[in-house]
């Protein structure tokens, strides 16, 4: 009865949780004003109470500092920028090379891998390296990670492969002077920051590209 009396002095229900030994499923109350005007509502009934209201997202509550609330949530919305930025790079690169590792099974020659593997860059190029030459390094550290998702190869691997051991030396030194790394592993299971990723990642396949995911997660032990 006081719930009743409380959501109605409310007028607008924006919550409601409560307990009942006998759960009723929720169902549509029809609110008639005149003889033309009808107004649906989601509405429970509690104990035998029938109750309007509706449910509103998920709140979250910090127990600690403020600051460190602001700090975490920059942190994860930037982590979270980056990897809508990147994945899509990340996917369209993935297809091509997983491509390309297919086809070089099969191919056993130095010589001829390279040639296949030439063959192939114009089109990893369109797909991928013209399109991330102004992300920033975080950016690229990202994408690097998911690169390694994507293929189970980390970059040093994939430039060794397509371009030999000394241009991916180069670019790894490069790399390690602008504070990151060609090696980006992989591993959500076991690191903090790759869970994050992954997290973001299924929330972009549910959304846009459908679920399950097209490529499975790859962790490195």
């Amino acid at each position: 009865m006081y719930l009743s009396v409380l959501f109605l002095s409310l007028g607008s229900v924006q919550f409601l949780f409560a307990q009942t030994t006998d759960p009723v499923s929720p169902q549509v109350v029809k609110a008639e004003y005149g003889v033309h005007d009808t107004v649906f509502v989601k509405a429970l009934v509690i104990n035998g109470e029938l109750i309007g209201g509706r449910e509103i997202g998920e709140v979250l509550v910090w127990g600690g500092n403020p600051k460190d609330a602001a700090k975490y949530w920059a942190q994860w919305t930037r982590l979270r920028n980056a990897v809508y930025l990147t994945y899509p790079y990340a996917r369209s690169a993935g297809v091509v090379m997983n491509d390309v590792n297919k086809h070089l099974e099969n191919i056993k020659g130095k010589a001829e891998r390279k040639k296949y593997i030439k063959s192939r860059e114009k089109e990893l190029r369109s797909s991928f390296t013209d399109k991330v030459t102004d992300l920033s390094i975080y950016q690229g550290k990202v994408l690097m990670k998911l690169i390694n998702r994507q293929t189970g190869n980390n970059c040093y691997e994939i430039v060794q492969e397509m371009k030999g051991g000394f241009t991916a030396g180069f670019y790894q030194t490069l790399m390690f002077f602008a504070g990151t790394s060609l090696k980006q592993a992989w591993s959500p299971s076991q690191d903090h920051f790759d869970k994050q990723i992954e997290d973001i990642v299924q929330e972009i396949d549910r959304m846009y590209y459908g679920y399950p995911a097209a490529n499975t997660s790859t962790t490195k032990k």
